[in-house]
This record gives C-alpha cells, structure tokens and sequence, in this order.
C-alpha cells in the first residue's frame, strides 16, 4: 500500500485501488494501515502530499495553484487550509520565506518487518561487503543545527528517546549544505546529561535563519572526514550493509595514507541508508605531518 500510494501520489487514490493492490478487502486494509503507521490512508496520503507539495514551494519559483491541483487538491482554498492545519504557516508565505517545518517523511512498514522479525545472521554466515571506496573529503567551517537526546548511542536509542520524527524537520531546512545525518559527537561537543548519538544537518557558517524549537545550532571547524561507501545493497539488508562496513572500518588502517583518526575534531557521522548507493559513513581523520 505504501508503494501504491508513492507511485500514485499525484493522481487519486481510494482505499479500493489500496485493497487491489494489498490484495486484502478494503475493512482489513484500513484496519492494518492504521495500526502499523498511526495514520489511516486518507490522513497518509494527504501528510505526504503537503509535505512533497511544501518541498516543491520551497525549492521552485512556482504557483501555490499549480501545487494545490497537481497534489490532487480541488481549490487554492481547499490547499491552504490543509497546509496551514499541516504546518502552521500559509503556502505563500512558506514559499516566500521556508523557515523548517515539521514534514512528513514516513518509514517503510515492510523494512522495519523484515528487520524486526527476521533470523540472527551472523558475519561467518554470510558474505561481506566485498568493496568498499574510500576517499578522504574536505569539510569547510559551519554550523550544525541539532536535536540532543539523552543517553543515546545509536540510532534506535535516539528514535526511542526523541522519536522518529525529527527527520522531516531536518529535511525542510533549504539552506542545508549536505543531506541530514545522524551523528556520534566528540566527547567535546556533548553536553552534560545528553546524548552522543544525535540527528542533525550542517548549513554554511553565515547561516541566520531560524532554528527549529527544541533544537539547537552549534559551530563546527573545518575539518577532513574519510568516508566509506559500501556496495549497493537490497533496502530491506540494511543492516547487514552497515555491520559489513563497520567491519571494515574497524580493522582499516588510515596511517597507509598519511592519515590518522581524528574523533575529537569532528562528529562520526553515517548517512541514511539507500541501497541503490551504498551504505556510508564518515570519520574524522587528520593529516600526519611527515618530516
């Protein structure tokens, strides 16, 4: 249903089209749907079209009309009060000034199954990642706009203390230099009784638009991060994908290349995962200085 409703975001959908495409009758389809997503359809399908429709204002110089009737709304009226109810703001408004809003970025029912219900694998079991590139990148100073939360180290432990929605904010942040990461910070940059792990999105160092409530906005020096990029991998493995490349890292050996780990520098940080590219993640290294 899910995957239905991707594909069909700009043209009608109803909870009969939703059925034929589960296969389940339409009662069973609405009864799931809302248990496992907290939304039923019609709430789902209209949350992610405000939010596609709000990425549209915010990064096209484009009609609040055109985005109302090509996100099947029937009116600009209609659209604006379904977008002020959604984010608190006018369409128009949003689109002349994008200050981050709360989008609706939902997460896969089918990968979040397959992870919790699937079978230990241990690493002997199966292959490694056979390939991993590595290349060593330049991080400029800025700034980092962040949620702490509180003893967390990981990602489930964040999602468990802050929720899983601090994404979406992250997302609608136009100014950001690179896309959302969640991150693992030096012991330097956590602040008494909060996490290591947090979530957060790097702007230029000039930045001066607003900072989301709850969240805060800290200063990061120029820095050299090596990344690792494992191979494109099924969405549903992504946890495998991530502990083939810890493996990886674990044992990798950044003198060979005149580098060593910096962790008190920077933030580790680990991007989402995407199978098609690969998982990645970044630490922080600094050049050895030959004499």
């Amino acid at each position: 249903m899910q995957y239905y409703i991707s594909e069909n975001i700009n043209s009608p959908i109803t909870l009969s089209q939703l059925a034929k495409a589960a296969g389940y009758s339409q009662w069973h389809c609405a009864r799931i749907f809302k248990e496992l997503t907290g939304k039923t359809p019609f709430e789902y399908i209209r949350a992610l079209r405000l939010s596609k429709a709000a990425l549209l204002l915010r990064d096209n110089q484009v009609k609040v009309i055109d985005v109302a009737f090509d996100f099947v709304f029937d009116s600009h009226e209609g659209f604006t009060r379904a977008f002020i109810k959604q984010f608190g703001v006018p369409p128009k408004r949003y689109s002349d000034s994008p200050d981050p809003i709360q989008l609706f970025m939902p997460y896969r029912i089918r990968d979040y199954y397959l992870t919790m219900h699937k079978g230990e694998m241990k690493m002997s079991e199966r292959k490694a990642t056979s390939t991993v590139f590595v290349q060593v990148v330049e991080r400029p100073a800025r700034k980092l706009i962040l949620r702490r939360g509180i003893n967390a180290t990981n990602y489930y432990e964040y999602c468990e203390e802050v929720g899983c929605d601090i994404w979406g904010v992250l997302c609608s942040v136009k100014e950001a230099m690179y896309e959302p990461v969640g991150m693992w910070l030096p012991k330097n940059m956590i602040k008494s009784g909060t996490s290591q792990y947090v979530q957060g999105v790097e702007v230029p160092q000039d930045y001066s638009g607003k900072t989301p409530k709850g969240f805060e906005i800290i200063d990061l020096p120029p820095c050299k991060m090596m990344v690792f990029q494992g191979e494109p991998h099924d969405d549903e493995k992504f946890e495998e994908a991530i502990e083939d490349l810890w493996e990886v890292m674990k044992k990798y050996n950044p003198q060979i290349y005149a580098f060593d780990w910096a962790d008190d520098e920077a933030p580790r940080f680990q991007l989402a995962p995407q199978g098609f590219r690969g998982y990645i993640e970044a630490r922080p290294v600094r050049q050895i200085n030959n004499k």
